[in-house]
């Protein structure tokens, strides 16, 4: 009976709850939601997750290796990158780590997704590219977080 109560405690504690980051201004979130074209010979890359699964779980996300910050339910990072290069951007999993391949062009905007699945053990997370209209659309309901602390 102990057994079946950690599970459902846990499974509640993934699929619910709240968590926290340090947050940007108001002004800073609403200029990155404007989708201004990045500076010359940069390319725009936007990180967000959205929806309350995993609400109590905060998630690295890492940028070439380096961090990125750390991420709670509906908020986003905007980082300018190096355009004409490949940016490998990298989230924490259960296991191990999952990376994503994106090959930044000039003056392009891309947005990648967080998102949470559940775990043996503990939730993971995994990033995907996803198109223009559909990261714009989901970033326009989330606010922008502080980068640059993850916890490993």
């Amino acid at each position: 009976m102990n057994n079946v109560l950690a599970t459902v405690v846990i499974t509640v504690s993934l699929i619910s709850g709240c968590t926290s980051v340090p947050m940007e201004s108001q002004a800073k979130s609403d200029l990155a939601k404007q989708y201004n074209s990045p500076s010359e010979g940069k390319a725009g890359l936007y990180v967000y997750r959205s929806g309350s699964l995993g609400g109590a779980l905060k998630k690295d996300v890492w940028l070439n290796g380096d961090c990125l910050g750390e991420t709670a339910p509906n908020m986003f990072f905007y980082e300018e990158v190096n355009g004409d290069s490949e940016l490998k951007v990298s989230t924490e999993s259960e296991f191990s780590p999952n990376d994503l391949i994106v090959k930044a062009e000039n003056g392009k905007n891309y947005f990648v997704s967080q998102y949470i699945k559940m775990g043996v053990f503990v939730g993971g997370a995994g990033v995907e590219l996803v198109d223009e209209e559909k990261g714009k659309r989901e970033i326009s309901k989330l606010e922008m977080a502080i980068k640059g602390k993850c916890s490993s």
